[in-house]
């Protein structure tokens, strides 16, 4: 963490989005029913949290975990006080996703080649060019488009991700008018010199985009991440109830750093936690 960083440079307010009713079920042994998920996302708005990273409209044979999509969506469309967000894989996801009323939708792709192959089978030229069919599809309907760069901080399978791959990508996002983009450290291997790299990288060749951060505590040091994610301004992360998620394509201990983390994190370093901030 920087030596040099002060409360003028911190932000004033940390906008957190829950995604563990997707990333962290999408791999849990045992599949919840759509009344259990329903009673965790209550659990958590009564707990302040609004902002979630729903589901995911994906085939219900690919993850079986999240094949409620449509259900859990419709139930939770009509509150006010919830910004509901879901990733989406191609047009076919983003019509459901509109059918079911999100506010938001997540692109996703990997700045790896291996991992995103592994991942969703395709070339990473393939998943932005598919990226451009969704835009289209929900062209008109109001529902923002958001980003999402797995191994943003390196690849389990090829080492070192190069920072001008993360920062190319959120170029293309934002060719499609996304604003919201979320690095994603899918196996924990972030580190705050990354950390700084790619955030001073992204606003040098995207300034238009406006980073998530999204840290995985494998190696226990996603509090340090974060510190230097706050630090550097950043005002947008994820969050994982209990720390539930992580990477299907990569077994590993996983534990995605949760909100409480985030919370005890910005805190102790004058930024107020507000997941109500949704802008």
């Amino acid at each position: 963490m920087s030596a040099t960083a002060s409360a003028e440079h911190l932000p004033r307010r940390v906008t957190i989005t829950e995604v563990g009713p997707r990333d962290g079920l999408q791999n849990e042994p045992v599949v919840l029913r759509t009344a259990e998920k329903l009673e965790l996302v209550h659990a958590l708005l009564n707990a302040g949290v609004t902002a979630f990273e729903l589901t995911s409209f994906v085939s219900p044979r690919a993850v079986p975990a999240l094949a409620d999509a449509d259900e859990l969506t419709a139930a939770l469309r009509d509150r006010r006080d919830v910004h509901l967000s879901a990733l989406v894989p191609n047009p076919r996801g983003a019509e459901r996703a509109l059918a079911a009323g999100v506010d938001a939708v997540v692109l996703f792709v990997s700045a790896s080649e291996t991992h995103n192959a592994k991942n969703v089978n395709r070339s990473v030229e393939a998943s932005l060019e598919g990226f451009e069919a969704v835009a289209r599809t929900l062209e008109g309907s109001g529902i923002e488009l958001r980003g999402a760069i797995a191994t943003s901080f390196g690849c389990p399978f090829e080492g070192d991700v190069a920072v001008g791959d993360v920062g190319r990508i959120a170029q293309r996002f934002a060719s499609l008018g996304v604003r919201h983009v979320s690095l994603g450290d899918t196996t924990g291997m972030a580190t705050p010199p990354l950390v700084t790299e790619r955030i001073r990288h992204l606003r040098e060749v995207a300034p238009e985009i406006v980073p998530t951060l999204h840290f995985h505590n494998t190696r226990g040091i996603g509090l340090a991440n974060v510190m230097q994610g706050l630090a550097l301004g950043v005002d947008r992360y994820e969050s994982s109830i209990g720390g539930l998620g992580g990477c299907p394509s990569r077994p590993a201990p996983r534990a995605i750093s949760p909100a409480r983390t985030w919370s005890i994190c910005s805190t102790r370093w004058a930024s107020t936690p507000a997941s109500t901030s949704m802008a």
